[in-house]
């Protein structure tokens, strides 16, 4: 009964399209995309008389961004193909993929959903070419080969999804005309960004805006800090065990990185109205304060999409811009990039399927939506003059230098944990509860969902 009604409400919220090669977006051959590859893909695979059925999170002009680029699939092959998302993708997947009727791909943006349904054997290899091939073109390969890394029914490890379509999380905004006027240079590392603060303070002003409420997610932007300086003081493999509870959210090292955000969030004289604004404030508000005179800070730490919520008219590169979080010189970690993104996994293996992994391999298949908006990629092959505007071109060049990509890790723990106690934990440690305290309070209720 329950998958029933959950059926006809997904299938209520359905957005359904079909894509073909009349719908190209640029024409084969002309400017600067990779055509080579297009025409090499194009050779190799001949569908007609085939159809793709794709399934993903896009829905409005997102969807019609994607389409955009399955175009040029259907007219490199010939198949016909379909895409269709649904506003309660997560669970519509769920449902059809139990009732024996998936699509041939989908993509998601829940590493621990992929998990689930991997696990449930819902989900095919991809196999150990596509592992290499992921390694050795894409920016920290390692870093995407153990993203799409998943156990089997059998308990063993293989590739079972290909990343594609990233968001970046390692950033810091301000406002070039105020660290013009103040004198500060960018800071290149985690020790200058430190000392950065302490001459702004000493200038009377305030380095940071900092606001952790959303409503009843309030408390998320401080996991992303939290998360960040993860892995800028641990090595990437101790992020991969604590966000996946292979050592306690109590371990001092989880510790010690929420003391770390402590040094900034819980510092009167680092955040603007002082540290007991820091819970209260709406993340949507908080970075105004860059853009008021004079500036009420001059420094905020927030993913990409934060420029959605800076004031009516701001110019992206001249009113308002950004620099990657830096990591620390002396701990010779590299430059760590937490972020977020969507990958695609066959859950119906037929040649269409197989040949769209294939295609999502072609430079083309990421300069057509990088040349339009809203795309990162860090394919090493593209070419990084066709993004959309310089904004996006510069968080590409962050993902091409990024040394460890890692997901946002409170996407990669239990809903309970993740979206649960992680943020309500860092709301009472912002208020100033002990670090150790919150954590061990955090990994109780870890236990508790086992």
């Amino acid at each position: 009964m329950r998958k029933s009604l959950l059926a006809g409400v997904a299938g209520l919220a359905l957005a359904a399209g079909s894509v073909s090669a009349q719908d190209l977006k640029f024409t084969p051959g002309e400017g600067g995309y990779n055509w080579d590859s297009y025409n090499a893909f194009a050779e190799a695979n001949d569908l007609s008389g085939q159809t793709l059925n794709l399934f993903g999170p896009w829905r409005g002009d997102d969807q019609a961004l994607a389409e955009s680029v399955w175009a040029y699939f259907a007219a490199a092959t010939g198949a016909t193909v379909n895409y269709s998302s649904s506003e309660s993708y997560e669970q519509q997947i769920v449902i059809d993929t139990e009732a024996g009727s998936p699509p041939d791909i989908a993509i998601l943006p829940q590493p621990g959903l992929i998990q689930n349904l991997v696990s449930k054997g819902f989900v095919e290899p991809l196999g150990e070419e596509t592992a290499s091939w992921l390694a050795d073109n894409y920016a920290a390969g390692d870093s995407w080969v153990g993203l799409g890394t998943y156990a089997g029914p059998d308990g063993e490890d293989r590739l079972y999804a290909f990343p594609y379509k990233i968001d970046v999380k390692s950033l810091v905004w301000y406002s070039p005309d105020n660290f013009e006027d103040a004198g500060y240079e960018v800071p290149e590392s985690m020790e200058e960004l430190k000392a950065l603060n302490d001459q702004i303070v000493a200038d009377g002003g305030t380095p940071w805006c900092i606001g952790l409420g959303s409503g009843g997610a309030t408390g998320w932007p401080a996991t992303d800090w939290v998360e960040d300086l993860m892995l800028r003081t641990q090595p990437a493999e101790v992020y991969d065990q604590w966000t996946n509870n292979e050592i306690p959210f109590d371990d001092e090292r989880v510790v010690a990185a929420i003391e770390e955000f402590g040094a900034f969030a819980r510092n009167d004289d680092y955040v603007a109205g002082g540290a007991g604004a820091v819970a209260s404030t709406d993340f949507r508000d908080s970075p105004k304060g860059l853009f008021s005179s004079p500036p009420q800070c001059y420094m905020h730490r927030q993913a990409s999409f934060i420029p959605s919520f800076f004031p009516e008219g701001t110019e992206l590169g001249i009113d308002a811009d950004f620099f990657y979080f830096p990591s620390y010189a002396e701990k010779d970690l590299g430059n760590p990039v937490l972020g977020a993104g969507t990958l695609a996994f066959i859950t119906n293996d037929t040649p269409a399927s197989r040949a769209f992994i294939e295609f999502l391999k072609t430079p083309i298949a990421h300069e057509v939506w990088m040349a339009q908006t809203g795309f990162l990629t860090p394919l090493q092959s593209v070419d990084t003059e066709l993004y959309g505007d310089s904004t996006l071109k510069k968080m590409g060049s962050i993902l091409l230098d990024a040394t460890t990509f890692r997901f946002d890790g409170s996407d990669l723990m239990p809903a309970g944990v993740g979206a649960g106690t992680f943020w309500t934990g860092m709301v009472d440690y912002a208020g100033g509860k002990d670090a150790a305290e919150v954590a061990g309070e955090i990994q109780s209720s870890w236990d508790g969902l086992k």
